[in-house]
């Protein structure tokens, strides 16, 4: 076969280009880690590291939000416990404030303390996050939750009932705060009765108080009616000689309540203590269950401080306030508990799911390196030995390319 010096030429160089890029390819590799360079090095493999690249980035993103959560929760159980602190120290304020012995300096020196654990608690429950939102607003973290209304007298919440989830892997979702409607506002205040009323008889005077608090409450869950009103009223009819028959709505209970009664004695009655003054036989004093009310911490302190500075407060009305103080705090105080119990559950759940994801990073980026990661002793391998190829390549042109006819003739 015949071959002209541009055949001979082109073959040479042809040689010299493709050992070179041989050698640049093996160098790309290496300096990118990677044995595919281009999608046409390998499509399935390249297919598969795309597919796990996405899956890493996703499960990334998925850490970055458990950190974030941690964190707002971690802000979340801070307040929490710092306004259960400082329920304790008000109730043993209102303990304090029931000593026979306090005088009205006293009990202001009490109501002075308790406006100030109110300011506390309510700087407490307007806490915002490092972006400047209000962890207990729900969606509206914009707003303060709890603003005083000067019109009402109360503590009114200003949120509402959202919580902002955020996603830990794909089919799971914790949210990172919760709303001020339920962790302070649906706290059930005080169960107790009306004043009651002297219907009939010649009594001067009828007290009805919770001496057993407990006990008055389960009867009042067992039997208040919100459907029918009239069902709540109960009357203690007084008849001659010296007995009494407490009933519900002017009808006798199952099994009847009777006894005997004497004026100034009282009656108990289901947790209740029911004390009737003055020539009262034959008569009737009623009294009613008052509708369930829901009360956050801050009102409760409200009026518990009103009561302590008035001056009018009588004993009776002094002790009513106590124990209402004491009841609806030990409420506030319990859904505190309640809900850091829910935060700590959803920690373990949070920890779980990111040592999970952590996992998962590793075994996707072992998979990918199985799939895409270059052999560094392969690789230089085949740098060397295509770089001794170029040598061996380019002396050989040189010499083919130098030879000619006249050298024969020589």
């Amino acid at each position: 076969m015949r071959m002209s010096f541009n055949m001979k030429f082109n073959l040479g160089l042809n040689g010299v280009i493709n050992t070179n890029a041989k050698m640049t390819r093996a160098q790309e590799q290496l300096t990118k880690q990677t044995r595919i360079l281009t999608p046409a090095d390998d499509p399935a493999a390249s297919a598969k590291v795309l597919g796990l690249d996405q899956n890493l980035a996703q499960t990334e993103q998925y850490q970055n939000n458990s950190i974030l959560l941690k964190n707002n929760l971690a802000l979340e159980e801070t307040v929490l416990t710092n306004m259960r602190t400082s329920m304790d120290r008000a109730r043993v304020l209102a303990i304090a404030a029931g000593n026979g012995t306090y005088t009205e300096q006293d009990r202001r020196a009490v109501s002075a303390e308790l406006k100030n654990i109110q300011v506390e608690l309510l700087d407490l429950m307007n806490t915002q996050n490092a972006e400047g939102g209000y962890i207990f607003a729900g969606y509206q973290d914009k707003n303060m939750p709890y603003v005083f209304n000067p019109i009402t007298e109360r503590f009114e919440f200003q949120g509402d009932d959202g919580q902002k989830s955020l996603q830990l892997s794909p089919t799971i979702a914790l949210p990172g705060n919760d709303s001020g409607k339920f962790v302070f506002d649906d706290v059930n205040a005080r169960f107790k009765t009306t004043a009651p009323v002297i219907a009939a008889g010649g009594a001067t005077s009828a007290f009805v108080s919770v001496t057993n608090q407990s006990r008055f409450d389960n009867f009042y869950r067992d039997n208040y009616d919100s459907l029918t009103p009239a069902n709540n009223n109960f009357n203690v009819v007084l008849t001659a000689p010296d007995s009494y028959e407490i009933q519900r709505n002017g009808a006798a209970l199952v099994p009847p309540v009777t006894g005997s009664f004497q004026p100034g004695q009282p009656i108990s009655f289901r947790g209740l203590s029911i004390e009737i003054n003055g020539p009262a036989v034959p008569g009737q004093v009623d009294f009613s269950l008052e509708p369930p009310q829901k009360r956050n911490i801050l009102d409760t302190l409200n009026a518990f401080v009103i009561a302590l500075e008035d001056p009018s407060t009588n004993q009776f009305q002094l002790d009513e306030a106590i124990q209402d103080a004491l009841v609806q705090i030990t409420n506030a105080s319990d859904k505190v508990d309640n809900f850091m119990a829910t935060i700590g559950g959803r920690v373990n759940v949070l920890d779980s799911v990111f040592e999970t994801n952590e996992d998962l990073k590793i075994n996707n980026k072992s998979y990918r390196a199985d799939l895409s990661e270059v052999d560094y002793a392969e690789a230089l391998t085949e740098i060397t030995k295509q770089e001794i190829a170029l040598q061996a390549i380019s002396a050989t042109f040189t010499k083919v390319s130098a030879v000619s006819l006249f050298d024969f003739i020589r």
